[in-house]
């Protein structure tokens, strides 16, 4: 018999929104003629409710309205993750740029990559493709994006003591061997993240994170 996690897992997989009868809210009380005239809303939303993975605020929103909202309240940087080897952490990542106000994500490397994780945050945020380190270049140039890896090699910055600039893509690499040789050599900077214990690195899902909170907690 199948679980409520399963089932989440099996629409994850199978690119379907995810819903989750647990939480959400039911059809909007008092039938069709009680709709309000908000054009936010999604009318097969307001008659079936919404279980979706979104804040209470966005309830019965259509997707749309979701992503303009989104778009107009971002925090102003940018994220790029390498995806060399089809890394597992990938989804995490944009469902922490979603949570944290990113305004977009960028995958660098392979086009195709585990959305597991993402639990369908990528359906509300912008997500490209991008091939190389080159062209994540390019992009950043025109837009007048620092480009700011996070990883923990020699040279590297601090990131609690570092001033963020304004406007910025942080990118990170993969679990197995961080930021490519490539990569490093078209960032404008490099940070890292001080550790205190024995091992040489954390999940890279982590290191993001803690990046992301950074970023977004000094002063925005």
């Amino acid at each position: 018999m199948s679980t409520p996690a399963a089932d989440v897992a099996h629409a994850v997989d199978a690119g379907t929104p995810v819903t989750d009868a647990t939480v959400g809210v039911g059809p909007w009380p008092g039938g069709r003629a009680s709709w309000p005239g908000d054009p936010h809303l999604d009318p097969e939303l307001l008659e079936r409710g919404d279980h979706r993975n979104v804040e209470d605020r966005y309830r019965y929103w259509s997707m749309e309205a979701i992503r303009k909202d989104l778009g107009r309240r971002s925090r102003g940087f940018e994220v790029a993750v390498e995806n060399l080897n089809h890394d597992f952490n990938i989804g995490s990542i944009v469902r922490t740029a979603n949570a944290l106000g990113a305004t977009r994500v960028h995958i660098v490397g392979k086009r195709r990559w585990n959305r597991r994780g993402a639990m369908v945050t990528d359906r509300y945020l912008e997500v490209d493709h991008l091939p190389d380190a080159a062209a994540l270049q390019e992009e950043a140039r025109a837009r007048g994006l620092c480009v700011v890896g996070i990883d923990n090699v020699p040279g590297s910055e601090p990131l609690e003591e570092a001033v963020m600039p304004e406007k910025a893509v942080m990118v990170f690499g993969e679990e197995s061997g961080g930021l490519s040789p490539d990569m490093l050599q078209v960032c404008d900077r490099v940070l890292h993240i001080t550790q205190y214990g024995s091992t040489r690195s954390m999940n890279v899902g982590h290191a993001a994170a803690i990046a992301m909170w950074a970023w977004v907690t000094r002063g925005r």
